[in-house]
């Protein structure tokens, strides 16, 4: 009996301590189902990727101050983190990153990148070119909706400036919400698509 009670009071304890626990940081605003997102991909033009004549990042601002002395990157890693804390420049010094593209955890903010889900040398290849400067840099630090996540550095090396054909999260779990992601991002900014990245984008899809 007494070992019952040790045992229960345990279980309090530790259901407590996770009920109290500080949650993670909201991930990046949730994009549109899976209908939605097969139903806007059909909406999408299918042309052939255009040239990179012309392409540097520089054409595409980032980061930009988004509140007070925070610049986007910052804001992306107090979001997308769990119990981070930032210095008076707005530098993290303590916390916790989840990379959802491969499944790993990361304890300090320089192994983090902020990834474009939908890369800018992507963008310009498949209608960004003739943007404006002004649209090109409100893409490039979009928060409104899925095109700014934080991974692991390696998984976003991994990426480079890849479409879904030629590269997806090794977290296989996590390609319904790419595909979704990758989707809702070139609806939003009518951004043309490959059939090869079609194809790929509903194979994912199929994992919903």
């Amino acid at each position: 009996m007494r070992r019952l009670a040790a045992a229960v009071a345990g279980a309090t304890v530790l259901v407590t301590a996770l009920l109290s626990a500080p949650a993670a940081s909201a991930y990046p605003p949730s994009p549109p189902g899976e209908s939605t997102a097969r139903a806007n991909l059909a909406k999408l033009t299918v042309a052939p990727d255009g040239s990179m004549d012309g392409y540097d990042r520089d054409k595409f601002p980032h980061w930009k101050l988004q509140d007070g002395n925070c610049d986007t990157r910052e804001t992306v890693l107090k979001r997308d983190g769990t119990n981070v804390v930032v210095d008076n420049a707005c530098q993290p010094t303590s916390g916790s990153w989840y990379s959802v593209y491969d499944g790993v955890w990361l304890d300090s903010s320089s192994d983090v990148h902020i990834d474009h889900v939908v890369p800018l040398a992507e963008a310009w290849r498949t209608g960004a070119s003739s943007w404006t400067q002004s649209k090109r840099e409100a893409f490039a630090n979009d928060l409104s909706s899925q095109q700014l996540i934080a991974v692991s550095g390696s998984s976003n090396t991994s990426k480079g400036d890849k479409a879904p054909e030629s590269w997806k999260p090794s977290n296989t779990g996590y390609w319904c919400m790419y595909a979704r992601s990758w989707i809702n991002v070139k609806y939003t900014y009518d951004l043309t698509v490959t059939s090869d990245e079609v194809s790929a984008l509903e194979s994912m899809l199929d994992r919903c």
